[in-house]
Order: structure tokens, then sequence, then C-alpha cells
């Protein structure tokens, strides 16, 4: 009996060791999904995908974004590190930099190049920019780099900010067909990577077309199938079902893929494939794979938030997590994983589409805004002074106010008088105004919170409500407002209760709660305040 207590007790530290960390985390983000769309499409959901993660999971009903602006870029850098643009870095898709004076696409690095079948501006690419850890970092660090931790998404930007600076590796998808990666990573892709683009899978979805999933009354939640606030996919006659994606590839490429549902379904088969062959969750050392659905935001950009092709691209990707789903209850094993799911930012409605039921809103084009500066500058100074407009930012042209002998305080107050006057404008900021942010005004917290003196611009404006910097069809994002902030987040398996919360959460407190539950150390720049209501047992 003495003999068998020493065994006892090990295989007890074991059983504790196990118990302490999950053995994999999946982090899910939804590109372009509103919290809304989880009680809009519940009816036709199946009960093994977004219901189960709700009925059996924590749901947040009420997360928002705390920061200007809401694109995918910054989106899922905050998830990961736990705090916002002005401190991570990542300030948008794209910006223009003042310090390096020109313009910086959020994961450009000239200094690695891409490997596997991809172009050279697809694959050279890297988390160099992102200035602070992720929750990904801090795993690899915390397990002496034995947890592996790998970010995959059909966009280069949701596979490589949230998989951090330590991953094992990153996979986006290429408009080859193929999923690429970079030297930062390693010199050559993984041989099941290699041997799974050789398959061409991708092509089965295209040859298949895209019709709907259910019957056309299903879809009562939505405007009828051809209606003036859609776009066209790669300018088809009109955006109806079915839609021929082999002509459609026949005449562009493999990135037709990207902008149907179908895409989710092909990541979510690379995902499995990388759970298998990486060994993800096969030993009591916590791994994390970082999963990016991106479609929906292909989708909602061109078709909106209200079309069938949204509609039908959720419903597929509910059938999509609830074979994910299954997938880890089987090769896993159900209580051994831990899943968060979230989004990178929401969408507006149309604007055109409020506006033609009695809502006084529009679109506005960012070129027509761009003409409208410049006119005003040259008539006002005699030469364009704007360096660039983008992101909500206005960038001036030092060097020609200093030649012309301009004040920049003056120009900024002339800019700001101008912009005022312009319908769409609310309020217009001031780098000064800023930077003394005194708290009290709502909207400047989160224009701050999204600010680096670095990259950001001269003045930054704030639209009013319902209006949108985007074309006349689809929709966009990237606002304070609520129709753009408001994301679910649901947390569900190991350790994890059933229950839901409505009050108001911001999306940097994941990654600490993440660290928490993990009992690792936070990410170096997190805001630290975490969802208390996962710890309650």
């Amino acid at each position: 009996m003495k003999k068998l207590l020493p065994l006892f007790s090990f295989f007890l530290s074991l059983s504790l060791t196990a118990q302490q960390r999950p053995k994999l985390v999946v982090g899910i983000v939804v590109d372009q999904m509103k919290t809304e769309y989880l009680y809009r499409f519940q009816s036709d959901f199946s009960e093994n995908g977004f219901k189960r993660l709700m009925n059996e999971g924590y749901t947040f009903y009420n997360m928002h974004y705390n920061f200007l602006p809401t694109y995918t870029a910054p989106g899922h850098a905050t998830i990961y590190t736990g705090t916002t643009p002005s401190m991570h870095g990542i300030v948008s898709n794209e910006w223009f930099s003042r310090k390096e004076g020109k313009e910086v696409y959020c994961t450009d690095d000239a200094a690695v190049k891409t490997i596997g079948n991809g172009s050279k501006d697809e694959g050279e690419m890297s988390p160099r920019n992102l200035q602070t850890t992720t929750i990904t970092d801090e795993l690899r660090l915390s397990t002496n780099f034995k947890g592996k931790v790998i970010g995959i998404s059909i966009k280069d930007r949701g596979a490589i900010l949230p998989a951090g600076h330590f991953a094992n590796w990153a996979f986006w998808y290429s408009k080859t067909g193929n999923f690429i990666s970079s030297t930062f990573y390693g010199e050559k892709l993984p041989d099941w990577v290699t041997d799974f683009n050789n398959q061409k899978t991708y092509m089965n979805y295209i040859n298949k077309g895209w019709n709907l999933l259910k019957p056309t009354a299903t879809y009562d939640e939505s405007q009828p199938d051809d209606n003036p606030y859609e776009g066209k996919l790669y300018k088809v006659d009109k955006p109806v079902f079915p839609y021929d994606l082999k002509a459609m590839y026949d005449k562009n490429d493999a990135g037709v893929l990207r902008v149907t549902p179908f895409g989710n379904d092909y990541l979510a088969d690379f995902a499995k494939l990388a759970i298998e062959k990486e060994a993800l969750g096969k030993d009591n050392i916590t791994d994390f794979l970082a999963v990016s659905f991106s479609s929906t935001d292909y989708v909602g950009h061109i078709l909106g938030p209200r079309s069938i092709e949204l509609q039908d691209t959720y419903l597929r990707l509910d059938n999509t997590i609830a074979d994910f789903l299954n997938y880890l209850d089987k090769n896993v094993g159900k209580g051994n994983y831990l899943v968060f799911l979230t989004a990178d930012h929401a969408g507006a409605e149309n604007a055109q589409y409020l506006k033609d039921n009695k809502y006084e809103v529009t679109n506005v084009e960012p070129k027509e805004i761009r003409s409208n500066l410049k006119k005003f500058s040259i008539d006002t100074y005699g030469e364009d002074l704007v360096l660039n407009y983008s992101s909500f930012n206005l960038y001036f042209n030092k060097e020609k106010l200093k030649a012309k002998g301009l004040n920049l305080t003056t120009v900024k107050q002339a800019f700001k008088d101008f912009l005022m006057t312009q319908n769409h404008v609310k309020k217009v900021y001031t780098e000064e105004e800023i930077l003394s942010n005194p708290g009290s005004d709502y909207y400047l917290n989160f224009i701050a919170k999204g600010y680096d003196v670095t990259q950001n611009g001269d003045l930054v404006i704030l639209d009013k409500p319902g209006f949108i910097q985007y074309g006349p069809t689809g929709t966009s994002h990237g606002t304070t407002y609520s129709y753009d902030t408001h994301v679910p987040l649901i947390f569900y398996g190991w350790n994890i209760k059933k229950g839901e919360s409505h009050d108001k959460k911001e999306i940097t407190q994941i990654a600490p709660t993440l660290s928490q539950l993990l009992k690792i150390t936070q990410p170096n720049a997190t805001e630290s305040k975490v969802l208390l209501e996962v710890f309650d047992k």
C-alpha cells in the first residue's frame, strides 16, 4: 500500500496540473459582427453553433469598443493586447505615419519574404508594427516557449496581430488559393500546409457556386434579394442568387472565395488540420489557436447588413462553428479546451436606406472630403496644404506651411472652422485637444484612446451619428457609435459556467481576463480590468 501512495500522488498532481489550465485556447474573431445578429438570426440558427455557445457558455451582450477607429487591424490588436491603439500602435488598417512620412500598412515588413505561393505584396508581413505584447505572447513566455501559438485567417492582419511576436506560425490566404506566411516565422511552410495547398480544395467550393442554404422564406429578417442598397459581387448583372463563382473565378482569381461564406468554411478546414498536424491540445502545456473569420466582413461591406447574402453567410457560419466545436470535442476533449468568440468591430446601417426611411443622414465619399479640403485650402491659402486625409485624420504639409510662413495653430483653426460647416461633421479635435483630454468629453475619450502622437493627424474628425464615410451601397464601420462598437463576447468550455451579462463591458477586458484564467502574466500594456463574471463559480 505504501508503494502505491507515491504513484497515486503522482497521478493526482498530474490531474491538478491539467485542471489549472486548458489544453487548448481557441480565440474566434468574426469580422464585422454586430451583437444584433445573435438576436436577429437566432430562430434560424441550429442548436449546435452560436446557440450552443450561448446556452452552455457565458455571454456578454453589451461588449463595446472604446476607441476610434473601429477597423479590423486595431480591433484584432486590442482584443489580444488588452489595450488601445494609443498604446499598441496599430491605429488603423493603413495610415499615414508622421514619423516615417509615408503610408504604412499595419503588418507590412520589408525585412521579411513571402513563403508559399503568394505575391511579394501578400507575404512580406509581420507583427513588427505592434508595439505591445499579446495574450499569445505571454502564453509563450509563461510556458517557456513550449506552448504553441498559431494564428490563421483569410486576412493577413487577422492572423498576424492575434498571434503576436512570438508565434510559431501565422498563415493567411493568398489570391492564388494557397495559405501563405513569411520568413518572420520560418524558412519554408510546414509540409502539411504545402500538402493542403496542393490539394486545391478551394475549387470544390468555387465549382459548387453559392445558392441559399435554406428556403427563401427563411430569410424574412432581411431585405429582398435584389434591393438598391446592395453592391455587386465581381460586377454581376444583379446581386441575386444563385452566384456562379466559377465564372467569377475564371475572370479573376481565387480571391473570389473571400467574398463568399465558403471563405469561412475553407479557413475552418485549415484550422482543423492545424490542430491535428501541430498536435495542438495534445498535452498539458496550453496551446493557442487564433482563428479570424473574415468573409463576413467582405460580404457586409459589399452587400450590406440587411442583405439575404449576409444572413446566408451567418447561417452557414453557424454550421461551420457547430462542426468545429464537434471537432474539438472529439480531438481535444470536451472540457479540455477554452473558446472565446468576439468581433473586431460591428457595422453601420446603409446610410441611404436610413435616409429613404426618413432619417436625414447620408454617405460621404472620402475622396469627396479630400476634394473639399483641397478646394478650401487653395481658395484660402493659394495652395493645397493637406498632406493626407485618411481614417478620420487630417495631416498638414508642415514644409509647405513653413515655406509660406504660416502658423500651424492658425491653419488648424481655419480648417476646423471649415470642417464644422460640413453637414456630416459633428466635432473636430486638434492634436492639442486630444493630448490634453480632460476625460469629460465621452467621444473625445474614444479619440484619445486611438491616438498615437507619432502616427496620427493634426486634426481628427468625428462624424455625426448615422453618417458613413463610404459609398452608396453596402456598409462600413470605423466610428465611435454603438452600431460600430457593439460586438458579442462569449466564453465557452474549460471552467466556464453558463450565464449572461448585460452590463456594459470594454473590449480591452478580454486579454487580462484570459491571463487570469490561464494564470499567466498579463500583456505588458493592458489596462488590467477583468470580466469578473467568468470567475464566479
